[in-house]
């Protein structure tokens, strides 16, 4: 028979076990690191980082415009909520004073020891008394009856609004879930690119900031020193009163001129920052037009137009999944709300992928 032993018992216990553990596991990771920095990866150049960048803002602009929809639905079933509820305590108000009404005839009934009104009546002496107390317990039968009717109906009424509001309930809880889950996306891509962000040197953030300000696709390229590109972007923009085809689109195009500077931030629609849909949103908003709040629905709220056909006014839509609008202007340039770190401002329509533009209004 094999021997059994003991097991052999280490020299620390419980908490100082755990502790030692824990320092060996933390030593080694460290080992790990310092030997393996001969073998890291090449640092990322700037015009990387600034692609990388790129497209975590524009998969967070795809999240964003979900979680716009998702918030929108997720009001909309608030809305319809709270309207159940408060036609529920309405009808719970009506049912209460319906069973008050019969709950007094029935009181009735006990104190009159409930005896049957016709043979109470066939007691009487006097043919006139009889008549009228006849006519008087028929009219009681009537709004008793009615007062049943009533508890009947109310009851019916509160039960279905209850169990619509029921429903309405998991359905906003869905969208909550929803709402939760493209935050955290969203979050999780912008706090990406903030750390890319934080490796570029100061000079190379200079580099990548002016780059960003201009417009420009590629942020390894040197400095413009002469300011030429700037000077050149700003001789580009439109200047005096822009001719729209409608006055709606001149008011929707007269409040986004006055937002250029506001930050971009996501899920906003003003007045003090603005997403991309949200900033569109506001601008037809101020011309009493209604559009819905994300991207993907607005790019449906009119009649789509090509891209020769483009007028001030008009929605424009960029990208595969439509997750990025603008509002033209003219001369092939619109107003939009870029991303994180980029203010409201004027940018020529050509700086992403055209997919599309609607007119509303």
């Amino acid at each position: 028979m094999a021997a059994h032993r003991k097991p052999k018992q280490s020299p620390l216990g419980g908490q100082a076990a755990r502790t030692a553990a824990t320092l060996a596991l933390a030593s080694a990771a460290t080992a790990t690191v310092f030997e393996g920095s001969g073998h890291a990866a090449p640092r990322p150049t700037p015009a990387q980082v600034k692609a990388e960048v790129d497209r975590l803002y524009e998969e967070a602009e795809v999240a964003t415009e979900k979680y716009n929809g998702a918030k929108e639905q997720a009001d909309r079933a608030w809305a319809a909520f709270d309207r159940l509820r408060d036609e529920s305590a309405r009808r719970t108000d009506r049912l209460n004073r319906s069973r008050e009404s019969l709950g007094a005839f029935a009181a009735a009934q006990y104190r009159s020891g409930g005896l049957d009104p016709a043979i109470r009546l066939a007691l009487t002496s006097d043919p006139d008394q009889y008549l009228e107390r006849a006519a008087l317990a028929e009219k009681a039968g009537d709004r008793q009856a009615a007062a049943v009717a009533s508890v009947r109906r109310e009851l019916t009424a509160v039960r279905q609004l209850r169990g619509e509001a029921e429903g309405r309930l998991r359905e906003l809880r869905t969208h909550e879930a929803e709402l939760r889950r493209q935050k955290a996306t969203v979050q999780g891509k912008l706090t990406a690119a903030r750390t890319l962000l934080a490796r570029l040197t100061a000079e190379e953030r200079a580099r990548y900031e002016a780059a960003v300000a201009a417009g420009a696709h590629d942020a390894a390229g040197a400095p413009d020193p002469s300011g030429t590109a700037d000077r050149a972007d700003r001789d580009s923009l439109p200047r005096g009163p822009i001719t729209a085809p409608t006055t709606r689109a001149a008011e929707a195009i007269a409040y986004a001129r006055a937002q250029l500077g506001k930050p971009y931030v996501w899920g906003a629609t003003g007045p003090s920052a603005f997403d991309c849909s949200g900033l569109t949103q506001a601008s037809w908003r101020a011309a009493g037009v209604s559009l819905p709040r994300t991207t993907y629905t607005q790019i449906n709220a009119g009649r789509r137009v090509s891209r020769s056909e483009l007028a001030p006014g008009d929605l424009v839509f960029f990208y595969s999944g439509i997750s990025h609008v603008g509002l033209y202007i003219g001369g092939g340039q619109m107003i939009h709300a870029p991303r994180p770190g980029a203010p409201v401002r004027i940018a020529p329509i050509d700086e992403m992928p055209f997919a599309g533009a609607t007119r509303v209004g």
